[in-house]
This record gives structure tokens, sequence and C-alpha cells, in this order.
């Protein structure tokens, strides 16, 4: 099922398919490890509407909710 990375609840999993970026915060998020074909787990939402945690490639990162709604994925059942 295609989605966006803030869809994922915590302990779900997708493949990143799209980074709806440009510039240097795709450039950033790729050097992070946000690439397409790449695994990410969600981990944990801050109250609030505020950022999400997840895991990529062996490193945890924060993203605000409006960055992870422009990330591309697949969720992984």
């Amino acid at each position: 099922m295609e989605s966006d990375l803030s869809c994922l609840g915590s302990g779900q999993r997708g493949l990143i398919t799209a980074l709806r970026f440009s510039g240097g915060k795709r450039r950033r998020l790729m050097e992070l490890g946000f690439i397409p074909g790449a695994m990410v787990t969600a981990l944990q939402r801050a109250p609030f509407g505020g950022a999400v945690s997840y895991e990529i490639m062996g490193t945890v990162i924060a993203l605000r909710s409006a960055d992870a709604r422009r990330i591309g994925i697949k969720i992984i059942q």
C-alpha cells in the first residue's frame, strides 16, 4: 500500500519510495539514509503532533510530521 512516512504507527515498517523535497533538504535526508529502497521503522511519536522518531540503517532520527508527510513509502505488513 502506497502512503507517506507520517502514516506509520509505532513498530510499523515501510520501504521508502519517494522523497518530495529538493535542494539542500533532499540532500541532507539522503545523507541520513532516507533513500528510495531503504527500510524505515517508526519508533515513537511525540505528544501533540510533534516529531516522530524513526530507525533507518541502524540510526534513530526524529522528523517533524510535515517532513514525514513528504516521504513516500510502501507499508510492509
